[in-house]
């Protein structure tokens, strides 16, 4: 499975099943060590068990995101045996089951949608990235979406909680980035997957994002070819590693795909 030496140790989280599972493989395809996390023990197995049987490495704990003390035991045991990470992709995440405006969304799915997509992520930055600073430098992807930027009158939670996810993101790279810490927002499009299928507004659709295209800007920045786009929002199915180091060379403006106030003009007090 390896195509070359070993790149280096990558976790990636939600890697039980769809886009998570294919990450895991391709990273592993692509020579990298992985450290597998999900909810789903039995089939972070299979997972496992893919990638050992084509020559790959991969090793798999069982845990859920938003218990911290978990994540933390779990990284632990992934790094004693793999090494330390220097790629963490935060792609575990879960959207309202209904299609509901802000008022009348269900608060306990709220919760569940905040803690998994917000909490979570902290409590694997929290885990893994002392470890990146004291080796010197790693990278983070989180696993974004259109949601973050743009207003929809359903799946506020959703939205909210992407939108924190990048701006999560964004701090980490200001604070980060003297330590050769850096964060990606990756949104993947819309791949098919159990979570997409599930939604109404995509009963019709007909066209899916490649997981083929989300995996190779995930491996272009682990490569450490896109650092320019650190804190910045990259989509997969329309971004390629070559249009994006294209526009980094070219230049990026100050507040290109950031999350960001636009002045109403140039008097406005805010700009």
């Amino acid at each position: 499975m390896p195509e070359g030496v070993l790149e280096g140790v990558a976790l990636v989280t939600g890697a039980s099943r769809g886009i998570g599972r294919e990450l895991v493989l391709g990273l592993a395809r692509a020579g990298w060590a992985v450290g597998a996390l999900a909810r789903d023990a039995v089939a972070l197995d299979e997972v496992v068990e893919e990638v050992t049987a084509a020559g790959g490495r991969a090793v798999a704990t069982a845990v859920d995101v938003t218990d911290a003390r978990a994540v933390a035991a779990a990284v632990h045991a992934l790094e004693s045996e793999l090494g330390g990470a220097s790629l963490l992709v935060n792609n575990a995440g879960r959207i309202e089951a209904d299609e509901a405006a802000p008022w009348e969304a269900d608060l306990e799915e709220v919760r569940r949608v905040v803690e998994a997509n917000v909490l979570g992520p902290f409590h694997l930055v929290r885990a893994v990235v002392p470890g990146m600073v004291a080796r010197g430098g790693g990278r983070v992807v989180d696993l974004s979406s259109g949601a973050a930027h743009k207003d929809s009158p359903v799946h506020a939670a959703y939205g909210a909680s992407k939108a924190a996810l990048f701006r999560l993101g964004g701090a980490l790279s200001a604070a980060g980035r003297e330590h050769g810490v850096l964060a990606f927002e990756v949104s993947p499009g819309v791949v098919r997957t159990g979570m997409t299928t599930s939604m109404a507004q995509h009963s019709e659709r007909t066209e899916w994002t490649d997981p083929a295209d989300v995996l190779a800007l995930v491996l272009a920045v682990a490569r450490g070819e896109l650092d320019a786009w650190a804190g910045r929002l990259v989509r997969a199915g329309v971004d390629t590693p070559a249009s994006l180091a294209a526009a980094a060379r070219a230049g990026l403006p100050d507040g290109a795909r950031v999350l960001g106030l636009l002045p109403y003009g140039p008097g406005d007090p805010l700009a």
